[in-house]
C-alpha cells in the first residue's frame, strides 16, 4: 500500500473534540496513559495528568521507534542497528481516533488512548505492527472486499505463588483452600465458580469498549476462552484482541490471581491458541465465501490455499517465542499440518459449522502469545495471495489430521525465523523491512534467552 501523509490540520480538531466530550462524561479522570503496542504485543507508553493531555492530542509526543522493536522482558536489541547503533532517535506519535477509553478497576480514576508513530517524513512508521496489518488489509479494497474478523483468546488463571523455578500452578478456587484441578469443557459449574471474575471481565470491557461475548471453560484447570464480536475493520480486531489481555490480566490481579496467556504453561495440559475468525465481504454487502451451497465459493477454496502457502514463512509470528512451540504436539487439536477441513476442529484451517451466508474460515494456527495484529496481518496476507494466485488447497480433510505432522512446517523457532526471512510471500506483504527487523529482533530475545542455563542441564550433564 502507497503510504500516504497524515492530514494534521483536519485531526487536530476531531482529536480536540473527542478529548472534550470524553472528559465531561468522565470528569473524574485524573491521568491517562497514551499506549503502544510493540513487536510482542506489549502495552508500553507514557502517563500523563488530565491537565497536560490536550497537547497531545493536539500535537502528538515523542517517543523512539524502538518502542515497537523491544524483547519479551521490554529491553532494547538494536536490531538492525536501530537503537544503540542510530543514537535511538524519536518519531511523532499521534492519538488513534475513536480509541481513548476509560480503564476499568485503577486505583484512581484514569484512561487511556492508543498511540501510532509517525517517521520523518510523517509516514506512518513501518515498524508498527498495526501499520503493518494496515497495509496488508488495505489490499483488498482493489478487490472491492472488506475483512470482516474475529478473535479468540484462551488463557490460564494462576496462583500468584509459584512453584520451583517459577512453574505455575492453577489458583484455588475462590473462596476454599483447594486447588483447582477440574478439568471440564464446556463446564458451566467451572464458569459459576469463577463468576465473580468473569463478571469483572464483562464489566471493565463493556467500559473499555471491548466486545467481548461468549466465555467458555477449556480442557485444562483455570484455562477460559473469551470471543470477542467480529469487527469490519481489521486493526480495530486486533485492537480488542490486544486490549482483552490487558483486560483479562488487570481483572485477574483484582481477584488475587495471575492471567497467562503464554502458549503452553503446563506440559501436561493443552496450550492456549488465538483462533481468528475471517469473512470477506463484498461492497455489495455479500459474504464472498458463501455461493448458496453447503461447500462455499471458489474464493474460499482459493483463501484457505492462500493460508496452507503461508503457514510455514508465517510460523515465527503465529508462534513467537520458544514456549509456543510446545503448544503443537499431536491429537491436541493443534495444527501439525496445513490440512483443512469442514467443521473438524483437528485441522489448522476449519471452516466452521453453520449459516451459509455466514461463512468463514477458522484460523487455528497461532497461540494466545502472538501479537494480534501480526497474526491477522499474516492471516489476511495468505487470504489474499491465494485469491489472486487462485490456489487450490486440495480436498478438505476429513476424520482426525492432527496425527500426521508435515515436516515441511517449521515447528521450532530457530527454523520459524529463517523460513520467515526466506519466504516471499510474508516478506512481500509485511515488506522485506520489516521481516529483517521482526527476525533480528527476535534473534536477540533468542540469544539472550539461551544465556540462561536450565537445572535440567545441571541435573542431566553436570
Amino acid at each position: 500500500m502507497k503510504a500516504e501523509k497524515l492530514t494534521k490540520n483536519q485531526s487536530v480538531d476531531a482529536n480536540l473534540a473527542e478529548l472534550s466530550a470524553f472528559l465531561t462524561a468522565n470528569s473524574d479522570i485524573e491521568a491517562v496513559d497514551c499506549v503502544f503496542v510493540d513487536l510482542c504485543g506489549t502495552i508500553r507508553g507514557k502517563r500523563y495528568p488530565v491537565a497536560e493531555i490536550a497537547k497531545v492530542f493536539q500535537a502528538g509526543l515523542q517517543m523512539p521507534f524502538t518502542i515497537y522493536l523491544l524483547d519479551a522482558r521490554g529491553e532494547t536489541t538494536d536490531a538492525t542497528g536501530r537503537g544503540y547503533g542510530d543514537g535511538d532517535p524519536d518519531g511523532i506519535a499521534h492519538v488513534v481516533p475513536g480509541t481513548l477509553a476509560r480503564i476499568a478497576g485503577t486505583r484512581k480514576p484514569h484512561a487511556q488512548v492508543l498511540m501510532s508513530l509517525t517517521d520523518n517524513n510523517g509516514l506512518p512508521y513501518f515498524a508498527e505492527p498495526r501499520n503493518v496489518l494496515q497495509s496488508v488489509a488495505a489490499r483488498f479494497r482493489e478487490l472491492e472486499l472488506r475483512p470482516t474478523i474475529a478473535a479468540e483468546l484462551e488463557f490460564f488463571l494462576l496462583d500468584k505463588d509459584r512453584l520451583d523455578f517459577g512453574a505455575p500452578q492453577p489458583p484455588l478456587v475462590p473462596g476454599t483452600l483447594e486447588r483447582e484441578a477440574s478439568v471440564s469443557v464446556y463446564g458451566v459449574q467451572d464458569l459459576d465458580r469463577y463468576v465473580e471474575f468473569l463478571e469483572d471481565v464483562a464489566e471493565a470491557a463493556r467500559i473499555q469498549g471491548v466486545p467481548a461475548t461468549t466465555v467458555t471453560s477449556e480442557h485444562a484447570p483455570g484455562q477460559f476462552e473469551v470471543n470477542l464480536h467480529h469487527q469490519n475493520d481489521a486493526a480495530l480486531a486486533a485492537n480488542h484482541a490486544v486490549f482483552l489481555r490487558q483486560i483479562i490480566r488487570g481483572a485477574a490481579n483484582r481477584h488475587g490471581m495471575d492471567a497467562s496467556f503464554m502458549a503452553k504453561p503446563y506440559l501436561n495440559a493443552p496450550g492456549s491458541g488465538m483462533h481468528i475468525h475471517v469473512s470477506l465481504v463484498h461492497k455489495s454487502g455479500r459474504n464472498v465465501f458463501d455461493d448458496g451451497t453447503p461447500q462455499g465459493s471458489e474464493l474460499l477454496r482459493y483463501a484457505v490455499g492462500g493460508l496452507q502457502a503461508i503457514m510455514g514463512e508465517g510460523m515465527a509470528v503465529f508462534a513467537p517465542n520458544v514456549n509456543s512451540y510446545r503448544r503443537f504436539v499431536p491429537n491436541a487439536f493443534t495444527p501439525m499440518n496445513r490440512r483443512w477441513g469442514y467443521n473438524n476442529r483437528s485441522t489448522g484451517i476449519r471452516i466452521p459449522a453453520g449459516a451459509m451466508d455466514a461463512r468463514r474460515i477458522e484460523h487455528r494456527v497461532s497461540g494466545a502469545d502472538a501479537n494480534p495484529y501480526l497474526a491477522i496481518a499474516a492471516v489476511l496476507a495468505g487470504i489474499h495471495y491465494g485469491i489472486i494466485n487462485r490456489l487450490d488447497p486440495g480436498q478438505p480433510f476429513e476424520g482426525n489430521a492432527g496425527g500426521f505432522t508435515d515436516v515441511t512446517v517449521p515447528f521450532a523457532i530457530d527454523s520459524a525465523l529463517l523460513a520467515m526471512e526466506n519466504g516471499k510471500i510474508i516478506g512481500e506483504y509485511f515488506s522485506p523491512a520489516y521481516v529483517d527487523v521482526y527476525c533480528a529482533t527476535k534473534r536477540v530475545e533468542l540469544a539472550r534467552f539461551r544465556q540462561h542455563i536450565p537445572p535440567q542441564e545441571y541435573s542431566w550433564y553436570l
